[in-house]
């Protein structure tokens, strides 16, 4: 079976070698570097673990600092990443949307072929993802240049750790409400977002939102994938591992022994993929 990965980190070799200086002023990255999981990876570790996982293609980012010029450090090497393996990755920018300078940015990255804007850290970057007044530019830029969004969601219950954030399910509906014109993939099963879906007037304000698996085995027990066969949701549901911190292998053992259908997990694994995103590979379909 064809294998797409929609969430994955690489990191410059500054990042990787200057780690503890940049975390002193950036408070988010220093307390997601230090966690337990925490796993460092440049893009030919990436390509090297695609190889043995049988991953046919990734798509990546950098992390999305609050400094600027930390986040252009990122997205050079996700350009110049993507330039290298044109077949196998496609990449993302990662900019703080409230910065000057930020707008620039997400069109410098379109230009050098990234096709979208992420994964972002609302609590990270300090902005509110509920507050139209501080995600409209973001949007209109992405939308503009025929880009989407990836942002951080997290569960607003159960077990904390590194990174989680206040940003759920709450947040992440205000923002589709806010900005029905813009597709936005939600991180993390959108918090939980995808099952209120069941209730028709939001399965209609969430008609641009979709989710990926990422952190999957970290958070949920297999039968999650079972509810969303039920719901009639899986074409929302992108395959994301969070690699470095994961690898197929981890999801292999998450599905092993769920009865669950194979037209749903080839939809998770890949057609979703081919399916939303549109074959110039620069925005993605309604």
């Amino acid at each position: 079976m064809r294998v797409v990965d929609s969430h994955v980190h690489i990191y410059p070799p500054e990042v990787i070698s200057d780690w503890e200086k940049i975390g002193e002023k950036e408070p988010y990255f220093n307390v997601l570097v230090r966690g337990k999981v925490h796993k460092w990876a440049t893009v030919e570790d990436l390509i090297a673990q695609m190889d043995s996982d049988g991953i046919s293609q990734s798509l990546i980012f950098g992390f999305a600092f609050s400094d600027l010029a930390l986040c252009r450090l990122c997205n050079d090497y996700v350009i110049s990443a993507v330039k290298r393996y044109p077949d196998r990755l496609k990449g993302l920018a990662v900019v703080p949307p409230l910065v000057r300078g930020a707008i620039s940015e997400i069109e410098r990255c379109r230009q050098n072929g990234l096709i979208g804007v992420g994964e972002l850290f609302p609590e990270g970057q300090d902005f509110d993802l509920a507050d139209a007044r501080e995600t409209w530019r973001l949007v209109g830029a992405c939308h503009e240049m025929g880009m989407f969004l990836l942002v951080h969601t997290a569960e607003p219950v159960g077990h904390d750790y590194p990174g989680k954030g206040n940003v759920g399910p709450k947040e992440a509906a205000a923002f589709c409400l806010n900005h029905p014109e813009i597709t936005v993939i939600f991180a993390h099963f959108g918090g939980g977002l995808w099952m209120y879906e069941l209730m028709p007037e939001m399965r209609l304000a969430l008609s641009n939102a979709y989710y990926d698996t990422a952190a999957a085995p970290f958070l949920y027990e297999p039968q999650i994938f079972k509810a969303i066969e039920a719901s009639g949701l899986a074409y929302k549901f992108l395959y994301g591992s969070d690699y470095p911190i994961l690898s197929l292998n981890r999801y292999k053992k998450l599905f092993k022994g769920i009865d669950i259908g194979n037209s749903v997990l080839k939809s998770i694994f890949s057609d979703n993929f081919e399916h939303v995103y549109q074959d110039d590979g620069l925005s993605m379909k309604r």
